[in-house]
This record gives structure tokens, sequence and C-alpha cells, in this order.
């Protein structure tokens, strides 16, 4: 007889393990498609920041062609991979130049592997990690299941690193352009911190995994040969906007490069992954390549055209260097998670940032695309604000009559903060009109050109429907017969037209 005891079992794992959740991209599109019964091949994953341009495949000058890769892939499908991958290395090593040789690159299956190989290599339970917020979250998850200590400090540190940060420290992690923000830190910034985490024995993990969509001249890669508390990585999915072949690489120097080598899984990268990263990275011209310049070309315009795009009122685009925009939008009274949530069901993803530390719920981030993408995403925010807008108008509306019904019109609202909006004296019962959009010049409105060139109507120089004695009028027809078509068009005929 097998007994079953109710008392809770403990699991046979570290207890700060059991705080860990899984990474849930993956299946954002899927998840999206089932809730808000959209075909998948209709939504925009504006969320995940990969190469706008699309793969190197889409490109017939860069004379790679899919197909035949993935056939030659094949033909291995029967033998385990040669755990060197000595073809890789070569190619690798060629593809970033700056005197990288093969000996210096460690294969990869994704950032991700690479970061928990490092945190593994070097972490001992209880050391401190040092990790500048807001960044990317793999470092503190990858570093926290070898039991690391998490230090947090502010991106802005980085510019003037003390002796005292770095004492204790084991690694400090820099994203370089950092992820989420899009900043960029020049070569000499960088080689900065390399020779101050040098003095002090803590190894600088350098993420370049956009900088061949930034600039890859700002790469310290020509610097790890001699220093062996310098490490960089790579990631070629988003650069080939190849994300579901996993596939990346490290840099170190020789005897660092080696002990890492050594220890990562072994046939980490499978035939199929193996094979086309080697010839992607064949591409003549390496960092850069034709494909590669052209990429970058095309994600500035397009930076630039969508940063113009989301600048409005509540949304404050940061200055970025690479394929996507962190958008603060704190003065904004959507907050990310409800933002972002909207965006979904009218099909596009974007990015809440309130799983990145101390950025609360007051941040997004969206991936640059195409030109025609990027219309899609700034025409959809707008469509979004416009219905939270009408909704919050409405519910403000229905309030504010509830009100009236009581005690009359409400006067004025001395604690707004555009008070008097108008005129002094003027009546806020109807905040928001129950006329909008009247189109009616005679009023004082007028049409104008919103920040994406459309024209909306605009209420900012009529007055009429604060006016007390309208207000009274208005509210004679609603409060009797309810706002509804007919008596909207009552109260108009009543209370505006004598006046207009």
């Amino acid at each position: 007889m097998i007994i079953v005891s109710e008392k809770k079992v403990p699991l046979p794992v570290k207890e700060y393990l059991l705080a860990l959740e899984p990474g849930a991209h993956g299946g954002l599109i899927r998840k999206s498609s089932q809730e808000h019964a959209i075909p998948e091949s209709e939504i925009l994953d504006a969320s995940a920041s990969l190469n706008p341009f699309g793969t190197p495949f889409e490109h017939s000058y860069t004379g790679l062609s899919l197909d035949p890769l993935m056939e030659k892939g094949l033909e291995r499908i029967g033998q385990y991979p040669d755990n060197r991958y000595l073809e890789f290395k070569q190619a690798a090593a060629q593809f970033i130049g700056m005197g990288v040789r093969p000996e210096n690159i460690i294969p990869g299956n994704g950032s991700t592997e690479i970061i928990r190989l490092v945190a593994e290599c070097v972490i001992e339970e209880g050391d401190t990690v040092l990790i500048p917020q807001p960044t990317f979250s793999e470092y503190e998850v990858q570093c926290k299941v070898l039991g690391a200590n998490i230090v947090y400090i502010r991106q802005e540190e980085l510019n003037d690193l003390n002796g005292e940060i770095l004492e204790d420290a084991k690694i400090l992690f820099v994203c370089n352009p950092n992820n989420p923000t899009g900043k960029l830190f020049t070569k000499e910034q960088i080689a900065f911190m390399v020779e101050k985490c040098a003095q002090h024995h803590t190894l600088l993990f350098v993420d370049e995994a956009f900088i061949e969509l930034a600039d890859p001249t700002q790469s310290v890669a020509d610097m790890v040969e001699g220093n062996e508390y310098l490490f960089i990585q790579r990631s070629m999915t988003k650069a080939f906007s190849i994300p579901g072949i996993r596939m990346g690489f490290g840099i170190a120097s020789t005897s660092f490069a080696k002990v890492l080598d050594n220890a990562r899984l072994s046939w980490n990268m499978g035939c199929m992954a193996d094979t086309i990263a080697t010839a992607l990275l064949k591409m003549e011209g390496g960092v850069n390549s034709k494909y590669l310049r052209d990429s970058r070309e095309l994600i500035k315009t397009e930076r630039n055209f969508l940063t113009q795009k989301l600048t409005r009122r509540g949304f404050k685009p940061f200055l970025s260097s690479v394929n996507y925009i962190f958008v603060d939008i704190s003065e904004f009274s959507m907050n990310s998670t409800e933002l972002a949530q909207r965006m979904a069901a009218h099909g596009i993803l974007i990015r809440d940032c309130n799983s990145f530390q101390e950025t609360g719920d007051n941040y997004i981030r969206v991936a640059v695309r195409t030109r025609e993408e990027n219309e899609r995403i700034s025409n959809t925010i707008k469509e979004v604000v416009n219905e939270w807008g009408r909704e919050q108008a409405e519910a403000m509306l229905e309030r504010n009559l509830k009100k009236a019904a009581e005690c009359g019109r409400l006067g004025s609202n001395l604690s707004c903060e555009y008070y008097p909006c108008h005129f002094e004296g003027q009546d806020c019962t109807f905040c928001f009109c129950p006329f909008y959009p009247c189109k009616d010049e005679r009023t004082g409105g007028q049409w104008i050109e919103s920040s994406s060139g459309d024209n909306v109507w605009s209420c900012l120089y009529c007055n009429i429907i604060h006016e007390p004695e309208v207000v009274d009028d208005v509210l004679a027809v609603l409060i009797k017969e309810g706002r509804n078509r007919e008596s909207i068009r009552k109260a108009w005929k009543n209370a505006l037209e004598p006046r207009l």
C-alpha cells in the first residue's frame, strides 16, 4: 500500500529558486491570439527587438539561401556535432575582426545560455554581482540560480565607477547598447570600466547583443586578449532576425575562453544552428557587410520617424542608438500594463517594462519596425488613447450628471490643473462635453493638425458649454430625458443653437 502524506514535503532544491518564474515571451503571440481572437499572422510583435530589415535570406545580394543550408545541416542529423565547432569559431573571429582569433570564441546557444555559463564558471553562492538598472533581466535570473547576492546600481553610476563599489563584486554586467533604454556607451567609456574592473579583479561582462545594429566601432572586442577580467557576449538572433534558431558566442582572452569552452555543455549547438550560424558569419564584410550597413541605415531612418510619432502628450521617448525606443509614460494617465493590454487587443504587442528593476509601471519599449509597421504602431497607439479618453469622458460625464441631478450644476473646479482653462467663473459640470465632437466652428472649436499629421477636432477655444446658463439649460433636458441621441439633439437645439 502507498501512503500519501498530507504534509507538504519540501522540494529538494535550493530555496531561493522557488521564487523564479519562467520567461514567457515565446508564447506571447499565441496567448494574445487566443485572448483576443486575432489570427497569429495578423499580430505585430513590437515587443521583440529584432532587425526590421528582415533576415539575410530575404535579400538576394547576400548570396544566402535558407533551403540549401537546411539541407546541408540535415546531412549531419545522424551524427553528433563536432563539439569543437572549429569552422564556427573561425567564422565568428573573422566576422568580428579587431584582432579576435578563433581561440577567443566560445560558441553558445543564444544569450541566456552564455550568461548562465559565465555565471556557473565565476560565481559561488553568496558572491556579489553588480547589475545597473534598468537593464536586461536575464543577468539577475541566471545569477540568482547560482545563489549570487544581487546589488543594484544606477546606469548613471557606470560613468564614475569607484573602488568601493567594485571591491567585493565578482561580476559587473554592462549592456551596450543598453536594453531597454537604447543608450550606447562609447568605446572610451567602456574602456574606463575595463580598467577599473581589472584593478579590482571584478569581471566586466559586456553584452554587445545589439551592437551590430547600433555602431560596431564602439565594441571593445579588441581588448580581451591579455585581460582576464573582460568578457563580451554577442547574439546573432537580433542582428539577423532569426530568434527561432538559437545561436550566439562569447569573446574572451585565450586562457579564459579555453576554460569557458571546456565548461560549456557539450554539443550546445545542433547541426542546423551550427550550419546556419557559420554561413551568416562568413558573409562578406562581417559586421560591416552590406546587409548590416543597410540594416543600420533603415533603423536610423525608421527610429527617427517612430520617435517623432511617439512624441505626444504624456509620452516621452528616450534618445536611442538602436532598433527599439524606451518611452516614459509617467505623465500619461494610463499605466504601462493597461496600455500594453489595450494594444494587444488591437493586435500589436509592445513591451511593458514593469519587469525591469526600478521602472515600475511608467515605461514601455517599442521595437523599430518597417515604415508600414511603424505607422500601424503609431496609429494604434492613437486609437487606443482615443478609446481610453472616450471611456474616461463617458465615465466622468455620467458621474457629473448624477451629481447635478441631486444638487444642480457643479460650478468651477478650482482644483483642476488647467483651471481656468477658458474663463474665470466658468462651470465645469461638462468638462467633457456631451456634444463632442460637434464640428461646429461657431462654438469656437476648430480643426487642428495632430502630431501624426491628421486633422482632429479641438475644443480648446470653445467656452459656450461652460457658461452657467447654458449648463442649466442642457441639464434641464438631460436630467429629465436621460442621455441618448435624441436628448443630446434636443439639448443642442434648446441650449446652444439660440446662442450661436
